[in-house]
């Protein structure tokens, strides 16, 4: 059974960085794709950043490229989201998800590529 263990969530200032981690158990995640999702407060649960099987694509939202950074380090079995230039609006309950399968690389802006979920980790950017 595949289980991601979201950390690293907490409380930031509005200009600040904030990096969360998803550890994977029950599988070996350097073959497989990754991804993040955010959910804020009476929203729908909306696509972050994601990393292809290979390394060589990551995909980010508009809203977030250029100040956010999805990575992996095999060795730990860990994916991570480095956030910098934090802002009010960025507060949500980030998830990290995997897919059982290879789906293309565009289809991982949506959630039906995915097959597993964490439980999310909560970041609050004050203003």
């Amino acid at each position: 059974q595949v289980q991601l263990i979201e950390s690293g969530g907490g409380l930031v200032q509005a200009g600040g960085s904030l990096r969360v981690s998803c550890a994977a158990s029950g599988r070996t995640i350097s073959s497989h794709a990754m991804g993040w999702f955010r959910q804020a407060p009476g929203k729908k649960r909306v696509f972050v950043a994601a990393i292809d099987w290979s390394d060589s694509n990551t995909l980010y939202a508009d809203s977030v490229k250029g100040r956010f950074t999805i990575s992996r380090d095999n060795a730990k079995n860990t994916v991570y989201l480095q956030m910098n230039s934090l802002k009010p609006e960025d507060t949500a309950v980030y998830y990290c998800a995997a897919p059982r399968t290879a789906p293309i690389t565009i289809a991982l802006m949506t959630e039906l590529a995915y097959d597993y979920w964490g439980q999310g980790t909560q970041v609050t950017v004050s203003s």
